[in-house]
């Protein structure tokens, strides 16, 4: 008997303290013990603040072979899950939430207009225009705004279409390139969790020995 488990790679706990098969894995088994493998417990959160713990397909098989003795496991995912135990990440008041949100956003528009304006000065733009607008029109001109306004409507054109995102949606189904960074940093973050947690009970082991 052939059983199929797919483990994620990180999973978010607030207020339960029970973490079930369910919870960290997608299970594919015959007749009905799908059900009774999904409730089966694999660990049991005693912390009363925000910490980490890793759960190994070691541990995944242990449990399921408490179910199933005979059955073989398969598993076509992560070989260790990430559980990131959080007791106030449902109680964080949508006023705070919102005050964080509205800060960070203000950081990185302010951020951003710092950077635009930094490298156009750099690049001496205003200059560059004033002489274009003098080879396209035969006069000089401090602000050449037939070209100023179009530069300004093709660069926030540009970061809408590079970003892939406008007035919060999306303009293709791609993932915008902050996705891809933010998924970068976030499998950065768990491979340097699961080294650090792996070392730590490498060296509680040797101490125990």
């Amino acid at each position: 008997m052939d059983i199929y488990v797919k483990p994620s790679t990180k999973i978010f706990v607030a207020q339960k303290r029970q973490v079930t098969i369910k919870d960290i894995a997608e299970v594919e088994a015959p007749g009905k013990l799908t059900p009774k493998i999904l409730n089966a417990r694999v660990m049991s959160i005693n912390a009363d603040k925000k910490c980490n713990y890793v759960v190994s397909m070691i541990d995944i098989i242990k449990v399921i072979k408490g179910v199933c003795p005979n059955a073989t496991i398969n598993n076509v995912g992560e070989t260790d899950v990430i559980v990131a135990y959080d007791p106030d990440m449902d109680r964080r008041s949508p006023i705070i939430t919102a005050i964080l949100i509205a800060f960070v956003t203000l950081t990185l528009l302010m951020g951003s207009a710092t950077a635009i304006m930094s490298f156009h000065t750099d690049a001496q733009i205003p200059k560059i225009f004033q002489n274009y607008y003098k080879i396209f029109f035969n006069k000089e001109s401090e602000k050449p705004l037939i070209i100023d306004i179009p530069y300004s409507i093709g660069l926030a054109f540009g970061i809408i279409v590079f970003f892939n995102h406008f007035m919060g949606k999306k303009v293709t189904k791609e993932p915008t390139p902050i996705e891809v960074e933010m998924s970068t940093y976030e499998a950065d973050v768990n491979d340097t969790i699961l080294d650090q947690m792996t070392e730590e009970k490498s060296e509680t082991e040797g101490e125990d020995a």
